[in-house]
């Protein structure tokens, strides 16, 4: 049976990006190689600060959560093959969301697929189309260039999103509303869940 390195299970709130405001059962798996700064889950990283479960294990914890949808994310999950778990849950009747980098090919059966690049390692152009989302996490005025470069690289109906980074989002929340005023194509993602204090 397969098994992944977790490193945290949760039944919440999705707080951003196009599924906000709905149920999930989240999935943490441990490890990344990108190293944001920026980063909220920075423990993530470690992969041994994590417990080895198995499929039948994270099945059984979202269905006893009466969960609709999984939401897979790191740490980078993608670093893993996500076949076996996305092949069980749908089989369980539970929708497959993946949060990713784009880094590494996307494996598994996907209900959703979102994808946030980042500066620090460039996705791949192959997995941009798969995304349903992209995430841009906006830092400073050059991500407005990086965003729209990255808008070139997805399907025409992918959902695009602007995302001011938590702990700088007071300095960089005007400059989103008026570039989305001014780029329509694009919408504003908040942390909700950050606002509501829940994980």
């Amino acid at each position: 049976m397969e098994s992944y390195k977790v490193m945290e299970t949760f039944y919440s709130i999705q707080g951003e990006g196009y599924h906000t405001g709905k149920s999930a059962f989240f999935i943490r798996l441990s490890g990344c190689d990108i190293g944001c700064s920026w980063c909220d889950v920075k423990e993530s990283w470690d992969i041994e600060n994590s417990s080895l479960k198995s499929v039948k294990e994270l099945v059984f914890e979202a269905v006893s959560h009466n969960a609709k949808r999984v939401i897979i994310t790191g740490g980078e999950p993608t670093m893993y093959d996500l076949a076996p778990l996305t092949s069980a849950l749908q089989t369980a009747g539970i929708q497959t969301h993946l949060e990713t980098s784009g880094v590494y090919k996307i494996t598994g059966d996907w209900d959703w697929v979102c994808i946030s690049p980042k500066k620090f390692k460039a996705p791949l152009r192959s997995e941009m189309q798969k995304a349903d989302e992209l995430k841009i996490v906006v830092v400073n005025k050059s991500d407005y260039s990086w965003a729209q470069e990255y808008a070139q690289n997805v399907e025409a109906n992918c959902k695009l999103f602007l995302q001011p980074e938590w702990e700088k989002s007071s300095n960089v929340i005007d400059g989103i509303n008026e570039y989305v005023k001014n780029y329509p194509e694009w919408r504003i993602s908040l942390q909700t869940h950050k606002y509501m204090n829940i994980r």
